[in-house]
């Protein structure tokens, strides 16, 4: 249940369409679902604004439907990021309305389709093209969560005409998400051409001198570039995440 959810309920009670014992009812559900494996927390949305996300990677299929059926039971949508094929399939079996974000390597289940509600704009950068499974697993989220989402891809130093001929389009957004490998200096660069803040997400693309991602993690947060913060390596997810929060302030 999300907040709007629970102001609409209690709207019901008091308009009379429901009467105080459903009210209660639907108010009193167990915060906690125990699955054995996992301990559902179906007051995430209550608390946050969105429903428990889950983290696909070392459950197994029948671990991730099991959650996602409980989840959708008091919630009307729900996220799985870093999803397998098998997951996938295991998920599309059981869910007909689930969507399969290849790239992002995420999974959306909605009960009906996410209205942006956000008046603002989230921009998401990727340096290169190698970086956009990163990319989009930040934009899938951001989307879901109700955020207009505008995508600047391949734009990384190495050729910065390509940043600087999209400047008036992330000068607009009200976050920026920065997504880059390798040495991991387009935040800094960004961050330099706008008053908005931004979300450093360092990616494990590189050679090998980039240990999978630190040499771009390290470069982030030594950044010359006042307001850049950093997620974790490949935390598309976390990114956006924040920057929904962000978001959500300016309205």
């Amino acid at each position: 249940m999300t907040p709007t959810e629970a102001a609409q309920l209690l709207e019901d009670f008091r308009a009379g369409k429901i009467s105080q014992a459903q009210a209660l009812a639907a108010l009193g559900k167990e915060p906690v679902t125990d699955l054995g494996f996992a301990q559902v927390d179906q007051h995430r949305a209550l608390r946050q604004g969105f429903p428990e996300v889950i983290f696909g990677a070392g459950k197994t299929p029948v671990q991730v439907v099991k959650i996602a059926s409980e989840i959708l039971k008091q919630s009307d949508r729900v996220l799985i990021t870093r999803v397998t094929p098998a997951h996938a399939k295991a998920i599309a079996k059981k869910f007909k309305k689930a969507v399969h974000h290849e790239a992002a390597r995420c999974v959306v289940i909605e009960k009906k389709k996410t209205k942006h509600q956000r008046s603002g704009i989230i921009a998401i950068l990727s340096a290169g093209t190698s970086d956009q499974p990163v990319a989009e697993e930040a934009a899938v989220t951001a989307e879901v969560m109700g955020n207009r989402v505008q995508r600047l891809y391949d734009v990384g130093v190495a050729g910065l005409h390509r940043l600087l001929a999209r400047a008036e389009d992330f000068r607009s957004a009200n976050v920026i998400i920065v997504v880059a490998g390798m040495e991991g200096a387009l935040p800094s660069v960004v961050a330099g051409l706008v008053d908005k803040p931004v979300i450093a997400v360092p990616t494990s693309i590189g050679y090998g001198a980039s240990f999978e991602g630190l040499a771009a993690l390290l470069g982030m947060l030594n950044s010359c570039g006042s307001g850049v913060t950093v997620v974790n390596i490949d935390n598309g997810f976390g990114a956006a995440y924040a920057a929904s929060q962000i978001n959500a302030l300016t309205d």
